[in-house]
């Protein structure tokens, strides 16, 4: 068996045809490893846009890709798409996260009107496979490739990141510091129906209290310094998409804010909890009484 680890890189360009943003892909890269975990073959192409005419400068800046550099390569998606196609052949599809492979398919879409990629037999997250290994537990938060890399001590020197097949390296070496044969294969999935379901599933936060969905029940806080729970001392209130109130620990004498969110996912609701500490009162600071005097 063999892995192909793909990274993209794109540009937001307005499509008048689809009256809206499109995610232009501008580059493929990508590496292909076989079962002992030896790059056996890379893949890099530029892509000539055909929507956007220029790059946003945002783009321009973290990939140093030129716009020339783009038109002079005359590289259509479809030409190069159809090229890794024929270098992903029965390979398993591995991308960091799933912006890569979302963003392939509203390609896909746009330029050749499919709605699924019909060329993935098989696929990996390699994303949420290194959080499991690195038993990253914030679910609020994703874990970004730079920071995977920084944690597993993997130098960047000799890689430019933000270049497609540099990333798709990257990628390639935080795999391999933390490769189990048993534990990767939980996470390669078969690109069926049920996937494409998965994968195109918007997440949602619930911030509406009517909402059936929310479980009354896991309106709590426990300390996170006893992880008892604390009781609490205000109503709750809705504010940033989050329930708030105040908490008092009666073990640890202390208050904090406690802040709770819903999200609806593919698998169901998640409930993510948060301790805020409450911000010191500045001694030094006058009284806005005093302040006002003073000032007059």
């Amino acid at each position: 068996m063999n892995f192909v680890i793909l990274d993209l890189e794109w540009n937001g360009a307005y499509s008048k045809k689809a009256k809206k943003f499109v995610n232009e892909i501008i580059e493929f890269g990508a590496v292909k490893i076989d079962e002992q975990f030896n790059i056996i073959d890379t893949f890099s192409m530029l892509v000539t846009p055909q929507i956007g005419k220029k790059l946003n400068s945002r783009v321009s800046e973290l990939t140093h890709i030129t716009t020339q550099e783009l038109f002079d390569s005359h590289n259509t998606f479809t030409h190069v798409l159809s090229k890794f196609k024929k270098f992903l052949s029965d390979s398993v599809l591995m991308t960091w996260g799933t912006s890569d492979i979302l963003t392939l398919m509203e390609n896909c879409k746009y330029y050749l009107s499919e709605e699924k990629l019909t060329f993935m037999t098989t696929y990996c997250n390699l994303q949420t496979y290194c959080e499991h290994r690195l038993n990253h537990t914030d679910k609020s938060r994703q874990m970004g490739l730079s920071a995977c890399a920084e944690q597993l001590s993997i130098s960047t020197e000799g890689l430019e990141l933000h270049r497609a097949c540099d990333d798709a390296k990257l990628s390639f070496k935080c795999l391999k510091k933390l490769y189990d044969k048993n534990a990767l294969r939980e996470f390669i999935e078969i690109a069926d129906d049920e996937f494409y379901r998965k994968i195109t599933f918007k997440n949602t936060v619930l911030f509406d209290l009517k909402n059936p969905l929310i479980d009354k029940k896991e309106f709590y806080i426990c300390c996170d310094k006893c992880s008892r729970k604390a009781r609490r001392k205000s109503k709750w209130i809705c504010k940033n998409r989050s329930f708030r109130a105040q908490f008092r620990c009666a073990k640890c004498k202390r208050d904090f804010e406690g802040r709770i969110t819903f999200r609806l996912k593919y698998e169901g609701v998640t409930v993510d909890r948060r301790v805020v500490e409450k911000a010191k009162p500045d001694n030094d600071a006058k009284p806005k009484n005093l302040l006002s005097k003073l000032i007059k």
